[in-house]
């Protein structure tokens, strides 16, 4: 078990040196959508939407963003496709 602890700090470790600003793009991503969803889970019915959305959608694009430099086609359409969703529906709703 300690190795494969080992091995995935190894792992971190090796995907920061590659590329700083993109491992932090990455995980601030990933903290904007853990928040995104529990805020979401905590205030249901009544999500705060103007501050999800936007939120929601600039983690995704950072996303997108590093999966274009991860040369990940999979992820990259993935998250070009939430932003467009989001982006619409962010509109919906500042339109209603």
């Amino acid at each position: 078990m300690i190795d494969i602890i080992n091995n995935v700090w190894q792992w971190i470790r090796e995907d920061y040196h590659s590329w700083p600003l993109r491992f932090v793009a990455e995980f601030t991503a990933w903290l904007i959508s853990v928040g995104c969803a529990m805020t979401m889970a905590i205030t249901i019915p009544h999500p705060p939407f103007l501050i999800l959305y936007p939120l929601f959608i600039a983690g995704c694009g950072m996303m997108a963003w590093a999966a274009w430099t991860r040369r990940s086609f999979g992820m990259l359409a993935n998250y070009v496709l939430l932003v467009t969703i989001d982006t619409l529906g962010l509109t919906r709703l500042l339109l209603s």
